[in-house]
């Protein structure tokens, strides 16, 4: 007799064969990969056409701020498409406008311009040109601990592995910036971590030329590379040291922004207002792609009589664009970013304190908000990282455990929606305690 589960367990070995015969997936070897099958969610849960559920404290890629399935957005796009569902970037479209005016409403005041675009790494490029443009200049600087997106500026802008194999744009020069816990600056404090990473960072400005330099690229809280915090200072000397030099500065919000910091953008609770932001992931949760560039008077004012040479198809989509209305205005009415700073404050803070006070395979928890990584060591004293098979183990018995995690090198990134409750943190908490107690006995 074949049941209601064994038709739905079908289901996901049918779309598991699917996929392998005909999709070929990103950052991945594609032999050995088995992808897990997700067929719905709501709120911070996703389930598998089986019924087995899982706590999604990976937010997919970082990006799903306001959980899955939020009616308030699934409407909006709804109703858009049943009004209009496209329209070229050529024409007005009111609720184009409307997405651009809820999110200069939550930027630096100066910041009123907004380029749409499909996502966050083509919201890089257009960041670039833009600078390039504005300055005369070529030269971008960004840090080795970043991530910026799989295109041509922002891949060679990036400064992890994924580089290496794409390097193909030019006028990239990268530098260190601040993480105190595995500092290249021989730092003891944060003050001293700010102030040698500022001097490095001046001292990589002036060799390559300032007159040179067209940007300084940064991401608020580098995420993908580390949820590294920037020490109090450091931003604003950023911004100091472009203002000497006249280069246009930066800031990729793509994954710290719209409440993932505990702040509309990150920036927020920093003293620094940027030339450039650029945002995509959470500014509508990636219910329809997009991305953009928020711009400043300045930069705007370049091409009020001066054709700007760049666009896309799908910029400023209306389906997008509704999301982004619905997402905004979701977030505002139901006090989601507060959510997220008090989670982050009074629950996640404390919590991840307390599992690395009894984990020794735990070096350090750091982040705000709901954006906190665990870094993982094979030895505390040396803080050697945890070797990658072990961190795979240990994404699989969280799966096994009915928890998405993110993990990305040594470490676990806990990074749920920002709608998470505090009884959902209290369910996830138990399995990193079980799976940090595996690995501590694998250090042992």
């Amino acid at each position: 007799m074949t049941t209601d589960t064994d038709v739905h367990t079908d289901l996901d070995q049918h779309a598991k064969q699917l996929d392998k015969a005909h999709v070929f997936h990103s950052w991945s070897a594609q032999k050995a990969f088995d992808p897990l099958v997700i067929a719905g969610g709501l709120g911070t849960k996703v389930w598998d056409h089986a019924g087995n559920e899982y706590l999604d404290f990976s937010c997919q890629l970082v990006n799903v701020n306001i959980g899955h399935q939020h009616p308030k957005v699934v409407a909006a796009i709804q109703e858009q498409a049943a009004t209009l569902a496209t329209i070229g970037p050529a024409t007005g479209s009111l609720v184009r406008a409307q997405a651009a005016q809820r999110i200069t409403a939550k930027a630096p005041a100066g910041l009123d311009k907004v380029f749409f675009t499909n996502g966050g790494a083509d919201a890089i490029e257009n960041a670039v040109r833009m600078a390039r443009l504005h300055t005369g200049r070529r030269k971008v600087l960004s840090t080795y601990r970043s991530y910026h997106g799989n295109t041509g500026a922002a891949i060679n802008a990036t400064g992890d592995w994924r580089r290496l194999p794409n390097e193909y744009a030019t006028g990239h020069v990268h530098f260190f910036g601040p993480f105190l816990y595995r500092s290249e600056f021989w730092a003891t404090t944060p003050e001293e971590e700010c102030e040698r990473a500022l001097h490095h960072l001046r001292r990589v400005v002036e060799s390559e030329g300032a007159a040179t330099v067209a940007a300084i690229l940064l991401e608020t809280i580098p995420g993908t590379a580390g949820i590294m915090v920037p020490p109090p200072g450091y931003l604003a000397g950023v911004r100091a040291l472009a203002d000497e030099h006249g280069i246009v500065l930066i800031l990729d919000e793509v994954m710290a922004g719209f409440g993932r910091a505990g702040e509309w953008f990150a920036l927020d609770a920093h003293d620094v207002v940027p030339d450039l932001i650029t945002f995509a992931k959470g500014v509508n949760s990636g219910y329809v792609p997009v991305g953009g560039v928020v711009i400043n008077e300045a930069i705007a004012a370049d091409f009020d009589e001066t054709v700007f040479p760049g666009g896309l198809t799908y910029s400023g989509h209306p389906l997008a664009a509704a999301s982004i209305v619905g997402s905004i205005d979701a977030m505002e009415s139901e006090g989601i970013v507060e959510n997220a700073r008090r989670i982050g404050a009074d629950v996640l803070a404390p919590a991840l304190a307390d599992l690395a006070a009894r984990h020794p395979v735990v070096g350090e928890v750091r982040g705000t908000g709901v954006f906190w990584a665990l870094e993982l060591v094979a030895d505390p004293a040396t803080r050697a990282p945890l070797p990658p098979p072990l961190v795979a183990k240990a994404k699989g018995e969280c799966v096994r455990r009915g928890l998405i995690p993110f993990t990305v090198d040594n470490r676990i990134h806990v990074v749920p929606p920002c709608v998470v409750t505090d009884d959902e943190v209290a369910q996830a908490l138990p399995i990193y305690d079980e799976v940090l107690t595996m690995l501590d006995k694998e250090i042992a």
